[in-house]
Order: C-alpha cells, then structure tokens, then sequence
C-alpha cells in the first residue's frame, strides 16, 4: 500500500506512472540482460579469469541478482507474478528459492511491525525472553553480529539457519506448501552447479560457499542500520545517501523509507522521487539520515549499533539514528 507525503507527490507519480519509461519498464529490462549475461559470461571465462576472480565477480553479480529479484517481487518489470517469478527462479545467487524469499519479503512489508522478531522475519532482532534464555556464546555472536565486520561474517550464516529452522518447522506442522518450491529450486542448483563444475572449471564449493556466501555477505552490507527500533513506524527505516556504486548494487533500496512508503515505484525512479522531497523524508524518518555506508563501517566496524534484544521488548524506545538497531535476517 503505497503511502504518499501529499496530493502533489500522488499526482506527479501518477503522471510519471504514464510516461514511455515507466509503462515499458526499459531500464529493468536492460538490467536482467546486464546481469544475466554478466553471470554467464564471467562463468565461461572462469579458466581465463581464475577461480579467485571468477568467484568474486560471481558473488558480486550474485548480490546484484537478489536486488533484481526485491524488485521483481514488487510487480517489476511486468505486472504478471508468474513472469517475474520465471525472471527470479534461477539460483544465482544459491541459498534461497525466488518464491520463498518473495513471500518473507512482503511479510517485512507490513511496517507496523517492523523490527520486531515475533512478526518481522527480516529482523535483526531477538525478542526480550529469547536473549535472557540464551546461553553466553549465542549472546556473543548476536552482539557480533550487530557489527559492521561481524555482520558480513556471520550475518549470512545466521539468515540461512533461521531459514532452515523456519522451513522445518513449517513441514513439521504439516505445511507443505513451500515443499514444490525448495524442490524446484534444489534441481535448479544442483543442475547449475554441475555444469558450472564440468563445463566452467568452477567447483561446486567455490559456487555455493564463495559465490554464494560472499553474495549474501555483499547483501548485508545494505540491511546494515537500515531499520531501528523508534515509536513511530516512519521512524524506523533508513535513509542512506550512499554512493552510486552501492545505489547500483542495491537497485536504490538504500533509499529504504522511500521504498517502504512507496513499494510500487520502480528502481530507476527512487533517487529521483527522494531528491525531489529530500527535507520532507528526512523529517518523516525523524532523522535517520545516514552519509553512506562508509559511515556505519566507521562507527560500528567493530563496535555493536545496538543492542540485540529488541528495545520495545523491554520497554525501550529510541529514535536517535546513532544508537538504533539494524536488522535484516529471520533469527528471531
């Protein structure tokens, strides 16, 4: 549900809605060809590149991949689920069927409930009686995490075990249905990852551990503080100014709030819909306006953004951008 700053901002977006660019989609359309034959291209000419490189680049283009498939979830380039689905479905980027993360995505949608574990699943968040219960070494490691360094080294190691304990969970109460998509997706990667091991000369550890891991890892560079515990819902979500290869990289999702305000408008346009109300969001957020990635890498490179347990848990709210929490994974 699209949330607007005023008529005028409706009324421009309707109009924008109508031109050539935003009917035919053009700019996504070349992106999915750009990453695409990107993918393959680097993974036919692992041999002359190096299984070092080759497996950088393949990560890099596996985090840039999921960022098509945020946007392809929200209805981009074509207002058909289905087709955006088949764009989405290959496992570029390894861990996670398109149609899963689709429908945990659009569950962290639901901005009244953002940040906390027990409803959003893209929390970096544990509930109150779940951080008293836990043992040291868990307490440790969810601390770490809440680290810029420790993010990109456990972050994604956190998300794949809350995924699979969701899953399990799921068919254990007897809930098959995401069962046909994890075993599409399961025959999709160990198809791909035969053929990059017999025709590509990449091996199927470097892929699922290097290109897949070093994906996500990339990917929790942007969830970084991109959501905080405030009373306000508006007062939770990030606004990142950051620099234009990480707006590329991320597709513009680091204009977080715009986004969340406004899911339907198209990657290629939020830069343009943020600049053109830049104070109005700034002051909708309550603040949350960071300087780039870079900044978050200084303060927090080793230091924790804020505590893990979530603050609303235990009666505590804040809406200062500099001792808020980030979250992104399902560990709840």
């Amino acid at each position: 549900m699209a949330t607007y700053l005023d008529d005028a901002q409706r009324q421009a977006l309707a109009a924008q809605a109508k031109t050539w660019t935003w009917r035919t989609q053009w700019p996504t359309w070349v992106l999915i060809v750009t990453i695409y034959a990107s993918w393959f291209g680097v993974a036919t000419h692992a041999r002359e590149l190096g299984l070092p490189v080759a497996v950088a680049l393949l990560a890099l283009l596996g985090a840039w991949y999921m960022s098509l498939q945020h946007e392809l979830l929200h209805g981009h380039p074509t207002r058909s689920p289905f087709v955006n689905a088949l764009i989405g479905f290959a496992p570029l980027a390894v861990w996670f069927p398109y149609r899963v993360y689709r429908d945990s995505h659009l569950q962290h949608h639901d901005d009244a409930h953002l940040t906390q574990p027990e409803h959003d699943p893209e929390s970096y968040f544990v509930s109150a009686r779940r951080w008293h219960r836990a043992g040291w070494a868990i307490r440790a490691l969810l601390t770490w995490r809440n680290t810029f360094v420790g993010r990109l080294i456990i972050g994604p190691a956190f998300s794949l075990a809350a995924t699979a304990v969701e899953a399990l969970g799921r068919f254990k109460r007897g809930d098959w249905r995401d069962l046909p998509a994890w075993l599409a997706h399961g025959v999709a990667l160990v198809a791909l990852t035969w053929w990059l091991q017999q025709f590509c000369a990449i091996p199927a550890w470097a892929f699922i551990v290097g290109a897949g891991y070093g994906a996500l890892s990339l990917g929790s560079i942007r969830s970084f503080q991109e959501h905080r515990v405030a009373g306000s819902h508006e007062h939770r979500t990030v606004i990142n100014e950051a620099a234009w290869f990480w707006r590329l990289l991320f597709l513009n999702n680091n204009y977080h709030l715009v986004h969340h305000d406004l899911p339907g408008v198209p990657w290629f346009a939020l830069k343009e819909v943020y600049e053109a109300s830049r104070s109005e969001y700034i002051e909708r957020s309550g603040g949350f306006l960071v300087n780039g990635y870079s900044e978050w890498l200084k303060l927090h490179a080793v230091s924790p953004v804020a505590h893990p347990a979530h603050g609303e848990s235990s009666g505590f709210v804040d809406d200062d951008p500099q001792s808020s929490v980030s979250f992104a994974d399902q560990w709840q």
